[in-house]
């Protein structure tokens, strides 16, 4: 089964939670790195981990969640090796799995109910990437962080 790292801010916190137990309810394994709290904390402390967590190949996709969605989006992507992208509609969440070869997943908790997130972390989780021309373009990201 598929390990999933999962992080937060202050503002995802409920979220993430609430994730935490639908993943392990579908039987995923699940790396909560945090936050634990609705405590102020700095978002990018938990994108690097999560995106560190996929990077590394101890987990195999990752989620994160804050306020927009776009803080904690930028943060995961400093890490080599991550394509983080904000899963704001269906479409969107199937998309980015099927032509980018997206690792991990951003949120916003303001902007989005729990039950599309829940929605979109499963389209996610089983879209394959198609590969063939897609390839191509994810190789040449790959190459921009070389």
């Amino acid at each position: 089964m598929l390990k999933i790292a999962i992080g937060c801010d202050h503002g995802g916190v409920d979220y993430k939670d609430e994730v935490v137990k639908f993943l392990k309810e579908k039987g995923y394994e699940v790396k909560d790195v945090g936050t634990y709290s609705h405590d102020s904390c700095h978002y990018p402390i938990y994108g690097k981990a999560v995106g560190e967590a996929v990077a590394s190949k101890e987990c195999d996709f990752g989620i994160v969640i804050c306020t927009s969605g776009e803080g904690i989006a930028i943060a995961a992507n400093k890490v080599k090796g991550v394509r983080c992208g904000l899963g704001y509609n269906d479409e969107v969440s199937k998309l980015m799995r099927q032509h980018n070869n997206a690792n991990v997943i951003s949120f916003g908790a303001k902007f989005m109910s729990l039950e599309d997130v829940k929605r979109r972390i499963e389209i996610f989780l089983n879209t394959e990437f198609e590969g063939g021309r897609h390839a191509i373009r994810v190789e040449m990201i790959n190459d921009i962080e070389k």
